[in-house]
Parts: C-alpha cells; structure tokens; sequence
C-alpha cells in the first residue's frame, strides 16, 4: 500500500499485523478519491474504523487539515501512528483507541465536527446507517459533509437514509463504495420552522 496522490505521494504504508483487518486497495482508494475530490482546501476528517489509517492519511495528503483516526485493535492503533509518522502527517493527526460508539459520544463532548468520514466497519456489522444517524444526532457533521461507507457487495444500504442522500454508488469486487451527503436534520426536526419547510416547498 502507498499514498496515491497529493502532497505524501508515493510513501509506503504498513498493513495490520495478522488477517484481521481488511485494508482498502490502493486501485479502490483511488476511485474513492476521484468521486468525492479528488483534491481538498482544508477541513476535518474522521476515519472511524482506521485500520492502517490509509483512507484518513490519503485526504491529509490531499488536503484535507486535520483528522481524527479511531480503532479498537490496538495493532492497528500502532500501525496508524507508524503511517502517519513515516508520511509526515503526524501533527494533523490525532488517533484514539476506542469503539465507534464511544468515540463518537467523545468527540460530542469536545465539539468536534466533520467534512469528511470514512466508516469501513468490519463486513460482519451492517450498522453503518445507525452511525451516521448517530453522528448526525450529536451534531457531528458540517451541512455538506459527505459519508464514505465501504462494505461488502453482498449487503445493500438503501439510498433513502434519513438526513442523508446517496450521491453514488460503485461496485469493486467484493467491495461496494457507497457515498452520502448530508441533506437535512433528521425526520421530525425539519418541522420546527414553518417558513422553512413552506420555502423548501416552492422550490
């Protein structure tokens, strides 16, 4: 694995020790980036289940500004840091050991607010519409942020999420790349202003 493009490019990337963790092609990771870029000015990421933190480092290198990194596995942990250090990225980067879930409520706390996320949960979990539900909820997401949700080509997420809007959808392999936008607050809080939602109407 590499950096594909940006101001890291060509730096080799450490995979996880063992066969638990599932890295993202560099051919996918590429096609990712020519969909959602393939080139940033600035703004925050989330790498949510970071693995080698490949795709998180891939957007620094791109341009992106800062990026948080959270794992559960401690290998994998130490594999982002080693990545990061050996492209240099290290001093946008802030990497966390923690499940999804808590991690969220922690960064919920602190303020923190996303551009870009990259949700890549293990294929065995089919939550990745509960969680941008979730980081839609706390406040996590900027207005036009966009969701980057990989899973297995068997699995289908619909394209109606509430509060979101898939944008596009690409099949490689065993793998899907399933991209959202943030569209709207979620189902009951759009109610909230008449005005609004008699404008939206007009349009």
């Amino acid at each position: 694995m590499r950096v594909v493009s940006g101001s890291a490019k060509g730096r080799p990337l450490k995979s996880v020790p063992g066969t638990g963790t599932r890295p993202t092609t560099d051919k996918v990771k590429e096609a990712v980036f020519s969909m959602i870029g393939p080139y940033f000015d600035g703004g925050t990421v989330l790498d949510l289940f970071a693995g080698t933190g490949g795709l998180g480092i891939e957007a620094l290198s791109r341009g992106m500004e800062s990026a948080v990194f959270v794992d559960m596995e401690p290998k994998s942990i130490d594999t982002v840091r080693a990545n990061l250090k050996t492209v240099k990225l290290e001093a946008q980067a802030e990497v966390y050991r923690n499940d999804a879930g808590r991690a969220l409520s922690a960064m919920e706390k602190r303020g923190k607010v996303f551009d870009l996320v990259f949700l890549d949960p293990p294929y065995r979990l089919k939550h990745g519409a509960d969680l941008m539900q979730t980081m839609l909820q706390k406040g996590l997401l900027s207005p036009e942020a966009l969701i980057v949700l990989e899973h297995e080509s068997g699995y289908a997420y619909p394209e109606d999420i509430p509060g979101f809007r898939q944008t596009k959808h690409a099949v490689y392999g065993e793998t899907t790349i399933s991209i959202y936008r943030v569209e709207s607050a979620l189902p009951g809080e759009e109610a909230e202003s008449g005005e609004e939602d008699s404008d939206e109407r007009a349009d």
